[in-house]
């Protein structure tokens, strides 16, 4: 790399020589523009960085409501066994699981929960509601069985069939009694 030509020292004024004090007042005269660029260079970025603090900023949030009062005693827990319910047990379900040759199998043991005037509707549409039953369980794949969140889907399923064979308001609900998969 090619050096610096060196500069060199300007030839000193006359006026300046004789009289040392002139000089000073000469290099004050000059106006200080590198200040007063930093200057503008620092209140510049105070602006913009106020106007980023304050235009940027999300809107406070709003308070959120209180919680209302709950009642002040023990809670009351509603028994699942009513009175007068009845439980119509099913003849035990056998169904191999999956698409795959028979090496894996499902056998349930299934119960209807309805009142005594149900029991009758339950035990005439028997073959009616195997049948609905053994068609939703024949469309399960073994992944959904290897999933434990499945088990209430699957008794909610059954219900729904049972509902759909009864008509409404016969059934309160299936029961899974046995669960074996094999």
């Amino acid at each position: 790399m090619a050096k610096k030509p060196e500069k060199k020292p300007k030839a000193a004024d006359p006026a300046t020589e004789a009289n040392p004090e002139a000089a000073d007042s000469a290099t004050e005269a000059k106006p200080a523009s590198g200040l007063i660029g930093l200057l503008m260079l620092g209140a510049a970025s105070l602006v913009s960085s106020f106007g980023l603090v304050y235009l940027l900023t999300p809107a406070p949030a709003a308070e959120p409501a209180p919680c209302p009062a709950g009642p002040t005693g023990p809670a009351v827990i509603e028994a699942a066994a009513k009175p007068g319910q009845t439980y119509v047990e099913l003849p035990e379900v056998l169904i191999t699981v999956g698409s795959a040759p028979a090496t894996r199998f499902l056998k349930m043991n299934i119960s209807i929960i309805t009142d005594a005037s149900g029991a009758k509707a339950v035990a005439e549409a028997e073959p009616m509601l195997a049948d609905a039953f053994n068609t939703y369980l024949r469309s399960i794949e073994m992944t959904d069985l290897e999933d434990p969140g499945f088990y209430p889907r699957m008794r909610e399923q059954l219900t729904r069939r049972a509902e759909l064979v009864l008509g409404a308001g016969v059934t309160d609900g299936v029961l899974i009694t046995q669960f074996l998969l094999r």
